[in-house]
Parts: structure tokens; sequence; C-alpha cells
């Protein structure tokens, strides 16, 4: 694990432009095929097509991308920037990301299908007149709004280790073949299943291929503790994730495996973890009871699972990278907490995670902790321990002030008591929760101010933007001051919401990710999908 995290920690980070070209065929072969279907071809085709590999060290498979830390391209969400800066990503103050001549060629080949017809077009040309102007004047910044997939979530990773994603196969087409399709209703509600029908045999076949490769590689390896790992993964990806894990690395290559998809799938970040320790503990004690796994055995597994969660990456544009740096994926981990009952829920797979996490000490994945006053104080000694590591790691999540809240908004007992981070500093029920528009509309406040200063009129353009109080020039005393700036930030903050709900209006209309609505509920029992409102809390 040492070997392989200098490896990545040395890599020089390329753009991907493989899912773009894979993508463009589907979307310009399946023009005419419902949202939800295109979208799950699109999947299947990538799934099949892109480049995988096995890293020499890895005891787990999967990659995002034809080389660890590079960024694929999503052009159903944006492209205009891409050629806009394609020469220019090398050149960055930061994020920097390589590209070849050859695939720079391959990106603006597939350009012009993309014109008028990606997610940021749409959402751009969706804003009424007068909200479209603060954001071409640089007021409310919502391009992560109008150009993000489904993320911000914690999918149902504890259904799926233990029933697998042949359990979502079977009610989808349970559901399927219950429908009434002379209700038009239900015939929309089709596609959702048929679609997921399409993914669930897309990741199988997925796993195959890692499979495949990881048995052809053993038949060549001459080391002998190395030839069982590759030929132990080979099994492993015949099983999981289509059927339930039945040992701790099942789970863990089960979990990786489903986490990598949803990111391959759409562009979301802050696609996190849930309440792992709670999820993996059964399999983690079961094995260490047999004598399948070894706590150091275990810790180094979840050791591959941080580095392989690391080499997920994401480009974005320049206007966006400049306040968002460091390629950061928000990928959270939660620990500890409470039950139901209001037991401490610290088990051994909190400590595993907290000191494995600790070991690789990396910027991915986020490691979040539940804190209450029944924490124990051996564990919360760990926990500051991990803190003198100096990298910014664990975030503290209060249970006594979160828990009342989400019982507050009327969320069950059972599913506020299973809260998790999902994101920098969001939470939410795992499984459970309907991405939105969340805390993505960036107000620039200091030009706000110099607005609600001016009479409502933007200083640079000479554009009156809304109704002020008058000058500061004419001002006698600070109260007036306080006056002009509640008057101007509560309309700067009601177009916040109109930017939103015309972004969220856009996604819901014009994306869909499958995968991931299949494992949040209620979305098979409902027949929508997430931005549809399928999730129970949405």
């Amino acid at each position: 694990m040492q070997s392989f995290r200098e490896e990545l920690l040395n890599v020089q980070p390329q753009i991907c432009v493989e899912r773009a070209v894979i993508v463009t065929k589907v979307y310009r072969e399946n023009q005419d095929q419902p949202l939800a279907l295109k979208r799950a071809l699109m999947l299947k085709s990538v799934l099949e097509q892109m480049s995988i590999f096995i890293e020499p060290q890895t005891l787990l498979a999967g990659n995002q991308a034809s080389s660890n830390r590079s960024a694929p391209i999503f052009p159903e969400y944006a492209m205009s920037w891409v050629i806009e800066e394609l020469d220019s990503f090398a050149h960055r103050d930061g994020d920097v990301f390589h590209i070849s001549e050859e695939n720079k060629g391959k990106l603006r080949e597939i350009a012009p299908f993309w014109e008028h017809n990606t997610l940021l077009d749409r959402g751009l040309a969706a804003f009424p007149p007068h909200s479209k102007l603060f954001y071409d004047l640089g007021i409310i910044k919502s391009e992560g709004n109008i150009t993000s997939g489904d993320a911000h979530c914690a999918v149902d990773y504890q259904g799926l280790l233990r029933f697998g994603l042949k359990e979502y196969a079977r009610r989808a087409q349970e559901k399927l073949n219950s429908l009434d399709l002379t209700d038009y209703r239900n015939i929309h509600k089709s596609y959702f299943y048929r679609a997921v029908l399409i993914v669930v045999e897309a990741v199988r076949a997925f796993a195959g291929r890692y499979a495949s490769l990881a048995a052809q590689l053993a038949e060549r390896e001459e080391a002998t503790a190395r030839r069982k790992e590759l030929s132990e993964m080979a099994r492993i990806l015949q099983k999981v994730p289509y059927e339930p894990a039945g040992s701790f690395r099942e789970a863990v290559q089960g979990l990786w495996l489903v986490h990598l998809v949803l990111q391959i799938e759409s562009n979301g970040h802050s696609l996190s973890y849930g309440r792992m320790d709670q999820y993996l503990n059964p399999y983690y004690e079961a094995d260490l009871k047999s004598g399948v796994v070894t706590e150091a055995g275990a810790c180094e597994l979840l050791c591959n699972l941080w580095l392989k969660t690391y080499t997920i990456n994401k480009i974005r544009s320049w206007s966006h990278t400049q306040f968002s740096a460091g390629s950061p994926l928000y990928q959270n981990v939660t620990v500890a907490g409470q039950t139901p009952e209001g037991r401490d829920a610290t088990n051994g797979m909190s400590r595993l995670i907290l000191r494995s996490v600790a070991q690789c000490h990396l910027t991915q994945p986020n490691l979040t902790v539940r804190y209450h006053s029944g924490l124990s104080d051996s564990f919360l000694g760990e926990c500051i321990e991990v803190v003198r590591c100096g990298f910014g790691m664990p975030a503290f999540n209060n249970d006594e002030i979160i828990i009342p809240s989400f019982l507050e908004k009327g969320v069950k007992r059972e599913d506020a008591y299973n809260y998790s981070a999902i994101g920098c500093v969001e939470t939410a029920v795992p499984g459970k929760w309907g991405y939105r528009c969340t805390g993505m509309s960036f107000l620039n406040f200091p030009k706000s101010l110099l607005i609600a200063m001016n009479d409502g009129v933007d200083p640079n353009s000479g554009i009156k933007l809304c109704e002020g109080v008058g000058h500061f020039r004419d001002f006698t005393g600070f109260d007036q001051v306080l006056a002009c700036w509640e008057k101007v930030i509560r309309e700067m903050c009601r177009q916040c919401v109109i930017i939103d709900a015309t972004c969220d209006m856009v996604l819901e209309q014009d994306t869909a990710d499958i995968l991931c609505s299949a494992l949040t509920d209620d979305c098979l029992e409902r027949g929508l999908n997430m931005k549809e409102g399928g999730a129970v809390y949405d």
C-alpha cells in the first residue's frame, strides 16, 4: 500500500477522452430514445468499452478512467468551456491536467454535436432574463448547479451488500410486469424500470471484465502469493456486486465497484460512503472470528479502498476551479454516532476506519465522526490523535444538534439516527435522500454590498438590478448602510432561489442517473428517478 500510495501521489493527471467519445456516439445513435433508456444505454456502452486495468499492488479492481487520477470528460453536462480551455489545461495555476494533441483532436471532433445540446446550454437558456443578469455579471455563480449529476448522497450500500444488485433487478422486473400501460404515467415508469434492468446487467458484465482480467494475470503471475490474490480477486468479481457479499473482502470489493460506477455514470461529486462502520462491521467481525481475516489484513484492505477512492478525479472549468481548487470530491465516510435506541454505535470497524484513513493521509476520502455525549473517551482520544496528523480530519458532527433538526423536519426517528455526512458539511439519510441543488449557488457578497451602496445599480456595467434605498454618498449614518444591505441582499437571495429552481427544472427534464436512483429508496417503488422525486426524502 505504501508503494501504491507513492505511485498515486507522483501521477501526472491526464484528460481521459474515452467516456466523451463513447457517450457522444450513444447519444447520437439514440436521440429518439426516452431519457432513462438513453442514459442506461450510455452507461452500458461506457462500461463495455472503456479501458480497464489492475494495478500490481492492489487487492481491489476498478478504475474510473484510462489511467489513475485522470479526469474523464462528461460532454452531456457541458462542452463549451472544455473546448475553450483545451490548450490551457496544462498551464493552470492549480489543478493542472495534461492532454495529448491527438486527444484534443478527438474532443474537437465531437464538440459540434454538443453545441446548444448540453445541460449547461439548456440551463442558461432557461434562466428568466432578469435572473440571468445576476449570473452574467458574476453576482450569482451557479455553474455547479446546472452541470451536476446525482451525488451529495449516500446510496443504500447496506442493502446492496446484503441483497446484491440482482434483488434490485428482480424488483424492477416485478414492478415492470405489474404496470397498467393504459395509464400514461406508467409508460414513463416503464422506461425507468427497463433502464434499471439494463444498468444492473451492465455492472454485472463490468465486474466480469475485471474477473477475466484478474484470471489472465493470475495465469501469467510467477509469484505464488500474488497469483493467489489475483485468483481470489477473479472469484470475487464473478460474484459481487450482483450477488450478496459473503465476506469482508467481498463486501469491500462490491462496495468499491458500485461507488466507482456511480461516478462513471455522472459527474456529480460528494458521492459518499455513508455509515460504513455500521454496514461493514458484521462482515469484519464474522471473518475475524473465523480466522478468514486479521485486523492487519482488514486495515490493509481499507487502505487499499482509500487509495482507490483517491484515484477518482474530475476536471472543472477554470472559473469553477478558482474557488474550488484541489480537485475536491468530498467522498465522505461517516463513523460512530448512535443506534436508533440512542446507544453508542462505535464498533471495531469504526476504529479501523479511523486508523486506516490516518495511515493513508490523503485528501480523499473525507472522514466524519458523529459525536455525542455517550461517545467513549478512548475513541474520542483516537479521533484527536488523527486530528493531530494535520490533514484536517476527522470532522465532527454533533448528534445532539443534528438528530433533533431532522426530527423537526419530519424525518422518521430510525432515519434521523442513521444520518451521515454526504459531502463537505451536508448531512442526509443514506439510501433515502434525494439530490437537488444543495448549497451550490455562490453569491458574491462583496459585489452585492457595492450594488446595495449604489442604489441597486451594478457599478461596473451601470445596469439597474434592483430597487435600492439611495447612494452611499448621500448616507448620513450606518443605519442607512444596514437598510440598503437588507433590501438588496433579500433580492439577491430571491434570485438565488429562482436560479436554483430553474437549474432543478432543467436537470429533472434532461438527465437521469439510473443506478444511483435504483439504489435509493423509494425510487423503485415509485417508478421515478431521484431528480423526479423518487427518494423518500426529496
